[in-house]
C-alpha cells in the first residue's frame, strides 16, 4: 500500500522563517498503512541561490527525524527550498517526493544590523507610572522594482508595525517575553507585497509590555528598562539584486496617539478622539511630531525569535448577556479564556465604554477580588466618526465574564458587536483523547484550555491576576502533558534558553523560581529548581532531540553538582525554604504552603529522581563515566533517604500521606521488597480511608496515578480520578469550571470564591493528571525518546466502556482505541511508517511487537477490572 511524506519541518520551527540555524536539521512525517514499512534511505533535494539549480543528496539511513543538513551552511538572510523522498526495504514502496518546503535564515550577526540603532521619542518618559505608548514613523522612497523585502523588528516593549497604512503580519504581543538582559529576540516578516516603487512609509506603535511595565512581585515597573523604544531594519532587494535598507535611526519621528495607557495587568485606555488617520502612510504630515533619540545598545544578545509566536487563534461570541445584582450588564462567554474583546460600535464622541474582565461571578457580581491589584480593565472612548471596530494592542486578560458599562445603545450589544479573541502561542495540536465518560472528556478539554491560556511567550502560572509569571514548578509538573497535547518543542527550547541564562548569573547555578525573573528570586528550591533537569529530559522523551539535551546538560549538571545546598548525608540542607507539596488540599486558604508532608522529605525524594534523570541524560549523550557517577550517587541518596525518612519510623515513611508514599513508590525508593509491599498497601489504605479523594499538592499530583499503577492499583486511581466531590479533578467540572483551577476548591461547594489570595480559575499544574489519562486510559506513550517506538498499553477501568487517543508523533499519526462490550474487549491501533509499537493487550500477558500499519486484537470474555 502507498506510503507518502505528509509534512517536512526544520529543527523545532513550525514556520522556518527568519531562523537562527544555518544548518537546520530536517524531519518528515509519513502517511499510509503499509505493514512493517521501514525506511532504508532518503533523498533530500535542496534548491538555493539565484540560479535555482537543485542539488540532491542521497543518504543510506533509517533516520527521518532531525537528520543533518547535508549542504553548505546557509548564509545570513538566505532562503532555500527542500523536499524529501524516502525508500522502503526491498519489496516495499517508496515514499515519493514530498511537497516543497521553504526556509530562510534571519540576520545572524551584529554587522547585519549596521546602521540600525534602538530609538525612543525625545521626551521625558513616565518612570514611576504607566508609560504612554509611542508611535514612530518614517517615510522613504524606492526607485526600483522590488524583488523582495524583509522587516526585521523588535521593541523595548511590545510593537505593532504598519507599512503604508497596512498592518504587518498577524503576530500579537510581539516580540513576546524573554530574559531581555541575556536574549532579546526579533521577528522577521515578508513585507514584499506591502511596498511599492516610489514613496513609502513605515509606522510602528510601541507599548511598555513586559520590558518596562508593571510586572512581577519585587521590582514593580521597569524590570528591564525605563524607556520604551524601537529597533528595526527593513531590507529591500531591488530588481537588479542590490539592497536598500531602511533602519531605525535618528531620521524617524515620534508622537503619542490615541493609546493613553496599555498595561498587561491593568488593561488599556484608548481615546479614539485622538486618532490621527493615515499616520503610517506617506500623505501624513509629521512636522509637529517629536524627534527621536538613540538609546543605549540592547543588554541582551539580539537573536531571531525561536519559539512559536502569539497569535489570535479563535473567536468566541457571548453565550449570554446577564444583568448583575447591582444592575450592570455582564457578558458570559461560556468559556474561561485568555485574550481580549473586539468591539464594533457606534456612538457619540467621548462616549466611554469600560470593560472589566473576571473569571467568575460571586453574589451576582463579577468577582474582582481574585485579581488582587490587577484592574483587568479596558476603556474605549469613541470618536463619534461612524461605526468603530477596536481591540486592544498591548494587554491581555483571563476571563469568562466581562462587565460592560457605557455602551451607547443596549439594543446593539450582542454577538455581532462583541467578540472574544482567544490568543496563545501558535503551536501545532498533536494530542487527542476521548472516552465514554463525559465528565472526564470535559475535564480533558479544560486542561487544553488552561494550557492555551498560559502558553503566552512563557509558561505562566495564571493569566488573570497581578502575577502571570513563568513559575518553574508549574511547568515542571505539566510538561509531559503539554508535550502530548501540542508540539511545544519550540516553546520549551526558547524558554529553557532563558532558564540557563538566568541560572548561570552567578557561581551558585541556582535556577530562579520563575523565568524570566529578577535578581531576588534565585533561591534553591526543589521541584521549582529541578525544572532544569526534569524539563529537558521530558522534552527529549517527546522529541528524541540530543542537540537540545546537550544544550541543557550543563545547567542540569550544575544544579545537581553545585546549586543544591546539601547536609552531611548529601540530602537537602534542612534550613532551605521549600514550596514542596504546594497547595496540598488541607493547606489553609491563607497558607498554601502548609502541606501535610514534610517539605524536606518531598525535596529529598525529588533529589533522588533528578539525580537518576541526570544519569539517564548522561547515558543518552554518551557520557558513560558521568552516567555511572550519577547512578552511584542515586543509589547512595536512596540509602540516605531511607536512613532519614524510613528506617527510624514504625510506619512505612515519616509522613503517612498520599504524597510521601506516592513519591517513595514512584521514584523506587523502597529497595526492600517487604517495605515496598507495606508502603503500597498503606497508600491504598490511606486513599480508601480518604474516600478516594485527592490528598496531594503540586509535588505529588503528577506522580500519584503512576505510583498506583506501578503497584497494580490502577483501579484505585480510577476511583480518585472520577470523583466529583472536593478535592478531586471532576469536582471542578461539576462546579461549572471550563479550565483547571489553582486550588482544589478555588470555588467552594456553596459557590463562594475561596477566600485565599491565591485563587485562580486557570492554572494548569493539577491538570498534569492528563499525562496518566493519555497513557493509561488512552493507552499511548513514547516507548523510546522521540516516539520511534510507541508504547500501547491501555488499562481499562472506572466503568469506562471505550476510549480513544491519537498523537501526531514525529513519524506520523499514532492512534489507539479500545471498547469493552458484552462479548469482550477490542483494541485497534494505527502505527505510522518507519515506526513500531510495543503493545500490551488488556487481559493478555506479555508484550507484542508490531511494525507500521493497522492492527486489531479481540479478547473474548474480557471484563473491566473492578
Amino acid at each position: 500500500m502507498a506510503v507518502s511524506i505528509s509534512h517536512l519541518s526544520f529543527e523545532h520551527h513550525r514556520q522556518a522563517f527568519g531562523i537562527a540555524e544555518t544548518e537546520p536539521r530536517i524531519s518528515w512525517r509519513f502517511e499510509g498503512t503499509s505493514v512493517d514499512w521501514e525506511q532504508t534511505a532518503y533523498d533530500l533535494e535542496i534548491t538555493r541561490g539565484r540560479d535555482g539549480v537543485p542539488k540532491v543528496f542521497n543518504v543510506n539511513s533509517t533516520d527521518s527525524i532531525l537528520v543533518p543538513w547535508p549542504d553548505e551552511p546557509l548564509k545570513t538572510a538566505e532562503a532555500a527550498s527542500v523536499r524529501a523522498r524516502a525508500y522502503g526495504k526491498d519489496g516495499q514502496p517508496t515514499a515519493d517526493w514530498s511537497d516543497v518546503y521553504s526556509l530562510e535564515t534571519g540576520l545572524l550577526s551584529t554587522e547585519d544590523w549596521a546602521g540600525a540603532v534602538p530609538i525612543a521619542a525625545d521626551r521625558d518618559t513616565e518612570v514611576a507610572g504607566p508609560k504612554q505608548p509611542i508611535q514612530f514613523r518614517k517615510t522613504f522612497g524606492i526607485d526600483s522594482t522590488i524583488t523582495s523585502a524583509r522587516l526585521y523588528i523588535t521593541a523595548l516593549g511590545l510593537y505593532v508595525a504598519e507599512l503604508n497604512g497596512k498592518r504587518v503580519g498577524d503576530i500579537v504581543l510581539a516580540p513576546g517575553y524573554q530574559s531581555y538582559n541575556f536574549r532579546h529576540v526579533y521577528d522577521t516578516y515578508d513585507v514584499t507585497e506591502l511596498l511599492k516603487a516610489g514613496d513609502n512609509a513605515i509606522g510602528v506603535t510601541v507599548g511598555e509590555g513586559w520590558y518596562a511595565g508593571r510586572w512581577g512581585f519585587v521590582s514593580g515597573r521597569n524590570l528591564y528598562g525605563d524607556t520604551i523604544g524601537l529597533l528595526c531594519s527593513l531590507v529591500i532587494t531591488r530588481g537588479d539584486g542590490s539592497k536598500q535598507t531602511v533602519n531605525s535611526d535618528l531620521d524617524w519621528r515620534a508622537s503619542t496617539g490615541p493609546l493613553i495607557t496599555s498595561e498587561l495587568y491593568d488593561g488599556e485606555v484608548y481615546n479614539a478622539t485622538l486618532e490621527t488617520k493615515g499616520w503610517s502612510s506617506t500623505a501624513f504630515n509629521d512636522s509637529d511630531w517629536l524627534n527621536v533619540k538613540e538609546l543605549p545598545a540592547l543588554k541582551g544578545a539580539l537573536v531571531p525569535a525561536d519559539g512559536p509566536p502569539i497569535r489570535r487563534l479563535e473567536e468566541i461570541k457571548p453565550k449570554e448577556i446577564l444583568t448583575s445584582k447591582s444592575g450592570k450588564t455582564v457578558l458570559d462567554f461560556g468559556q474561561n479564556l485568555v485574550g481580549w474583546l473586539r468591539l464594533t460600535v457606534t456612538g457619540s464622541p467621548g462616549t466611554n465604554i469600560t470593560m472589566v474582565h473576571t473569571e467568575v461571578m460571586e453574589n451576582g457580581e463579577v468577582a474582582t477580588r481574585p485579581l488582587r491589584t490587577a484592574k483587568a480593565r479596558d476603556t474605549l472612548i469613541l470618536s463619534g466618526n461612524g461605526t468603530q471596530t477596536w481591540e486592544p494592542s498591548f494587554t491581555y486578560h483571563g476571563f469568562r465574564y466581562v462587565q460592560i458599562t457605557g455602551w451607547p445603545n443596549q439594543t446593539t450589544l450582542n454577538g455581532e458587536s462583541v467578540t472574544a479573541i482567544v490568543v496563545h502561542a501558535d503551536m501545532e495540536r498533536t494530542g487527542y483523547f476521548e472516552s465514554s465518560h463525559e465528565l472526564l472528556n470535559k475535564f480533558h478539554e479544560n486542561v487544553i484550555w488552561s494550557m492555551k491560556g498560559n502558553f503566552l511567550g512563557v509558561p505562566t502560572d495564571c493569566p488573570q491576576r497581578d502575577e502571570r509569571l513563568g513559575w518553574t514548578g508549574d511547568a515542571h509538573a505539566f510538561m509531559p502533558t503539554a508535550n502530548y497535547l501540542y508540539d511545544a518543542s519550540g516553546f520549551w527550547r526558547s524558554w529553557l534558553k532563558d532558564a540557563w541564562s538566568e541560572q548561570k548569573v552567578n557561581d551558585t547555578f541556582i535556577p530562579p523560581i520563575y523565568i524570566p525573573t529578577d535578581d531576588d528570586t534565585r533561591m534553591p528550591t526543589s521541584i521549582w529548581g529541578d525544572v532544569v533537569v526534569g524539563n529537558p529530559w521530558a522534552l527529549y522523551t517527546s522529541t528524541g532531540d540530543k542537540v537540545m539535551l546537550e544544550d541543557q546538560y550543563a545547567g542540569a549538571q550544575a544544579w545537581i553538582d553545585k546549586g543544591i545546598p546539601r547536609n552531611e548525608a548529601n540530602l537537602w540542607n534542612r534550613s532551605t525554604f521549600q514550596f514542596a507539596d504546594w497547595l496540598d488540599p488541607k493547606a489553609p486558604s491563607d497558607d498554601p504552603g502548609a502541606a501535610t508532608t514534610n517539605k524536606h522529605l518531598v525535596s529529598d525524594a525529588y533529589l533522588i529522581q533528578m539525580t537518576l534523570l541526570l544519569s539517564n541524560m548522561s547515558a543518552a549523550l554518551g557520557k558513560r563515566d558521568l552516567a555511572a557517577h550519577y547512578e552511584t550517587q542515586h543509589a547512595d541518596l536512596i540509602k540516605a533517604f531511607q536512613a532519614a525518612w524510613i528506617d527510624p519510623y514504625p510506619a512505612p515513611i515519616a509522613n503517612v500521606t498520599q504524597t510521601a508514599l506516592t513519591l517513595a513508590l514512584a521514584f523506587n525508593i523502597y529497595t526492600n521488597p517487604t517495605a515496598h509491599a507495606t508502603a503500597a498497601s498503606t497508600l491504598r489504605t490511606v486513599i480508601a480511608n480518604n474516600t478516594y479523594l485527592v490528598g496531594t499538592g503540586f509535588a505529588g499530583t503528577q506522580q500519584l496515578g503512576f505510583a498506583l499503577s506501578s503497584i497494580n492499583a490502577t483501579s484505585d486511581f480510577y476511583k480518585m480520578l472520577l470523583q466529583t466531590k472536593v478535592p478531586s479533578w471532576l469536582y471542578q467540572v461539576a462546579m461549572g469550571g471550563t479550565t483547571t483551577w489553582e486550588r482544589w476548591d478555588s470555588l467552594l461547594p456553596d459557590g463562594a470564591v475561596n477566600p485565599g489570595e491565591m485563587t485562580s480559575f486557570n492554572h494548569y499544574a493539577f491538570g498534569s493528571v492528563a499525562d496518566w489519562v493519555h497513557q493509561k486510559v488512552g493507552g499511548l506513550a513514547p516507548g523510546e525518546p522521540g516516539w520511534k517506538t510507541v508504547k500501547v498499553a491501555p488499562e481499562p477501568g472506572g466503568g469506562i466502556t471505550w476510549a480513544k487517543a491519537a498523537y501526531l508523533s514525529p513519524y506520523g499519526l499514532v492512534d489507539s482505541s479500545w471498547t469493552v462490550g458484552e462479548d469482550g474487549l477490542r483494541l485497534e491501533i494505527s502505527v505510522p511508517p518507519n515506526c513500531r509499537a510495543e503493545v500490551r493487550v488488556p487481559g493478555r500477558s506479555g508484550v507484542e511487537a508490531v511494525g507500521s500499519g493497522r492492527w486489531e486484537w479481540f479478547v473474548e470474555g474480557y471484563k473491566t477490572p473492578e
